[in-house]
């Protein structure tokens, strides 16, 4: 699962600040508040499905602990456009950005194909709407919300209900096309399973929290720097692309040397 600054268009960007604007730390650290809760799932998932404890991943408390965490990320990418679209029109107050935000979107994109491609030659499951590609597709759709307020908190809401309506349906189809409404082919693994319905709706809450607090270049919680605790934090933030896709083989690596999981059945 999973994903602040100029170029914070995913919890999974490395964003570089305006010259004189600064990193926004609490952005940063909350972002790496939200990997760190990623690295605990993942673990747990791992202890679950490669080493047979009895930890229920999917299921129970960490079925949510895992819904609370891509709610963070996928919150903190609205919060995030609303933060680099503020900057992007300083700089730039005539003319369209979407060229910006479609190669920002397109590039989350591929790497969420390439996971795709991954989880498919691995034969762990199938990867085909996982949070990467909810990032990359939520960048270009948000386009023509970027500048709005309380439409994107009503047009938010509504998404999450339909989409957990939808949910409760537990509808399936033998098309792969319809995964991102939340439509999962009959028999299908998917281990990182985010479908616009309703995550989408989450982004468009973040974006709406976003202009609230950051709209017009504000920074409510003041350009230095935060707390100690907030450095190493923000570091993760800032690195979250790369954490994302590193994470776990390393910690399934650790706990195979380790003697904790077996990976000779798989």
């Amino acid at each position: 699962m999973m994903p602040s600054t100029p170029r914070a268009e995913g919890p999974n960007t490395k964003r570089s600040a305006g010259k004189s604007s600064g990193r926004l730390w609490e952005v940063d650290a909350a972002r790496g508040v939200a990997i760190l809760m990623m690295a605990l799932y993942h673990t747990m998932y791992d202890l679950d499905t490669f080493g047979g404890y009895p930890v229920s991943s999917t299921s129970g408390f960490w079925r949510f602990f895992a819904d609370a965490t891509a709610f963070s990320f996928l919150f903190l990418v609205g919060v995030s456009l609303a933060i680099s679209h503020a900057r992007a029109r300083a700089r730039r107050p005539e003319g369209s950005l979407f060229s910006k935000y479609l190669l920002r979107g397109l590039f989350v994109l591929g790497w969420g194909m390439a996971l795709t491609v991954v989880s498919l030659a691995l034969g762990m499951g199938v990867i085909a709407f996982g949070i990467l590609h909810l990032i990359g597709v939520s960048i270009i759709l948000a386009y023509p919300f970027l500048n709005l307020r309380l439409p994107n908190l009503l047009l938010g809401l509504f998404i999450v209900a339909v989409g957990m309506y939808l949910q409760g349906l537990d509808l399936v189809s033998e098309s792969p096309w319809l995964l991102p409404f939340g439509v999962v082919p009959e028999g299908w693994i998917m281990p990182d399973y985010r479908p616009l319905l309703p995550w989408f709706g989450v982004v468009l809450i973040g974006l709406f929290a976003g202009n609230v607090l950051y709209g017009g270049g504000k920074a409510p919680f003041g350009r230095v720097k935060g707390p100690l605790i907030a450095e190493p934090l923000g570091a993760l933030g800032r690195w979250s692309l790369a954490i994302y896709l590193v994470h776990q083989p390393i910690i399934v690596a650790t706990l195979s040397a380790l003697g904790i999981i077996r990976l000779g059945g798989i």
